[in-house]
């Protein structure tokens, strides 16, 4: 069994994939696998891939129709034999001591989940958050209840998958939901429910790159607000269910939802959107 499996969903990003493969290929903790799954892509992504399969055996390749990365993270998942996943965007890189500096945490705090800060790469300018301010404290231990609240209040900014090393035991059964455009935050919250101990780092060595706008800020460009509260109240409710079956917190994050809809009551004018978030109110 390998230490680590990085999961790679591939779709059209073959300007970044050779930075973001070859990152990879140089850390300075050696022993991973690295599952690329080519969602249908339509330029060159496919061939750069198998180039990498042909130079290290630890990479492996599959290829899927276009669905979506959610099931080509699923797919993923399905080939993955390490002790701990790790996903890396295909459009993205990480510095050299990236896996060391996870591993290496791991092994001193024994958490189920590590989570770790990051870089922006925007027009040729790196931006990193004040994350030592953020946490506290270099490495900080996040309870449970803290960690699933970042899905409403986003203080810690830790709904994304990238970024963090995870105890594979808790993807077991956990399959990555198809139906919704934010996929990182209707999914996360899973992975904290299971896990036993969180830690945040300030270390940040992973780069996100931000091509013009961010993707959450094209999103909402491009997605009606109806559409937008319609998937955000999918994920919300989504989150209560589970917290019901699991009987954890259901009452705090209850209390958390429904000051969340009366605050998009109060600022939203549209009044067909205010009649939706109040029928969701009545029904929470």
């Amino acid at each position: 069994m390998v230490k680590v499996s990085i999961g790679i969903p591939v779709y059209n990003v073959s300007d970044y994939l050779l930075q973001c493969l070859e990152s990879i290929r140089q850390q300075s903790f050696q022993d991973f696998e690295v599952i690329m799954v080519d969602d249908g892509s339509t330029d060159n992504s496919f061939e750069i891939c198998q180039e990498y399969v042909f130079r290290d055996s630890r990479f492996k390749l599959y290829h899927q129709s276009n669905f979506g990365v959610a099931t080509a993270r699923n797919t993923c998942l399905k080939h993955m034999y390490g002790e701990f996943v790790a996903w890396i965007d295909g459009d993205d890189w990480v510095e050299k001591d990236y896996l060391e500096t996870l591993v290496n945490l791991q092994t001193n705090t024994n958490a189920d989940i590590i989570h770790m800060g990051f870089k922006s790469y925007r027009n040729d300018n790196m931006y990193v958050a004040d994350f030592k301010t953020l946490y506290g404290k270099f490495n900080y231990n996040l309870p449970k209840k803290v960690a699933i609240s970042d899905v409403f209040v986003r203080k810690y900014g830790i709904i994304t998958v990238w970024g963090d090393l995870v105890n594979a035991q808790l993807y077991k059964g956990f399959v990555f939901s198809e139906d919704n455009t934010f996929e990182d935050t209707g999914n996360k919250f899973k992975l904290y429910l299971q896990a036993n101990d969180i830690v945040l780092s300030d270390q940040a060595k992973y780069i996100y790159r931000v091509h013009g706008e961010s993707l959450t800020q094209n999103i909402m460009r491009d997605t009606s607000e109806l559409k937008r509260i319609k998937m955000t109240i999918s994920n919300y409710e989504k989150l209560l269910y589970y917290l019901r079956l699991a009987n954890f917190e259901f009452d705090y994050f209850e209390s958390l939802y429904r000051d969340w809809l009366n605050n998009e009551i109060d600022r939203n004018s549209n009044e067909k959107i205010r009649k939706y978030l109040v029928k969701h109110r009545r029904l929470s």
